[in-house]
């Protein structure tokens, strides 16, 4: 792997990871026109660290109050309202959906879903979800993340486990069923990251766990695609919030129908195979 292929990748990785647009359609699409292979899975986890940490240190007061709560609650009655204590089990139960269907369907995820015209259908059909979200929203009186409830963590959760589809983005989907429930775009932002962060680490751990499967990556290039993933990362994590606390969805609406709508017609004429760009 080349150093410029390697910068590409690390980018693929670090935007659109964090912005409601599916990181990992812009991963097969890209690789798929450019001819390139499968990185590996060496490759694939250690970048993925990259991501991983600037969520952790973008997050690591938020993250650090709720581990700190959740803990004292569990010995200490007095603290099980505290809200960031409560924000803990929130983020415990949400992530139950992804990680029971993930297990169940893992076949499936990875060998049926991975067709580009599911992708592209995928990317308009939630893109347009989004976009009806957001009209939806009570704009009046949006919901504050602090009155987040078990039953609303549970649907959150619910919609992050539609990302196991390539194309729905984990984000997308949990931001789109927050504006359905009713919260502002901030706050469904905010818990949508937070509630990322077991799934996007148990990942990433999955794929350490795949290292010894396929040969060594060439370390200079995977660290540097590391380094930038975990720069653009953090980068298009601070924007987007700053982004979305005045502005609509729609710019993410529109990028997303249109991309939608040209794999389809790639695929359709021949010019990508409805396999490409998928892991080997």
């Amino acid at each position: 792997m080349g150093w410029a292929h390697a910068a590409v990748l690390g980018l693929l990785q670090g935007l659109p990871e964090f912005l409601p647009v599916s990181s990992s359609a812009h991963l097969r699409v890209f690789s798929a026109l450019m001819g390139w292979p499968d990185p590996g899975a060496a490759f694939t986890a250690v970048t993925q660290l990259g991501t991983e940490t600037a969520v952790l240190i973008y997050f690591r007061k938020d993250i650090a109050s709720i581990i700190s709560a959740w803990t004292a609650a569990l010995y200490r009655p007095e603290r099980r309202k505290d809200p960031d204590a409560q924000m803990g089990w929130f983020v415990i139960v949400g992530t139950l959906p992804i990680g029971v269907l993930g297990a169940a369907f893992q076949d499936t995820i990875e060998t049926s879903l991975r067709d580009l015209r599911i992708t592209g259908t995928a990317l308009v059909v939630f893109g347009l979800l989004l976009a009806l979200a957001d009209r939806s929203r009570a704009i009046r009186y949006p919901r504050p993340i602090t009155e987040l409830t078990w039953p609303h963590a549970l649907i959150y959760g619910c919609a992050q486990s539609l990302a196991l589809i390539p194309g729905v983005s984990r984000s997308g989907g949990t931001i789109s069923a927050g504006l359905f429930l009713g919260y502002s775009r901030e706050a469904a932002a905010r818990y949508s990251f937070l509630l990322a962060m077991p799934a996007v680490l148990a990942s990433g751990l999955l794929e350490l766990l795949k290292i010894s499967e396929g040969p060594a990556p060439a370390w200079g290039p995977t660290l540097l695609a590391t380094a930038i993933a975990f720069l653009i990362g953090y980068a298009a994590i601070a924007w987007f919030l700053k982004f979305i606390s005045h502005n609509s969805f729609t710019p993410f609406v529109i990028y997303r129908v249109i991309l939608g709508a040209a794999l389809i017609a790639l695929v359709t004429a021949g010019v990508l195979s409805p396999g490409a760009g998928a892991a080997g």
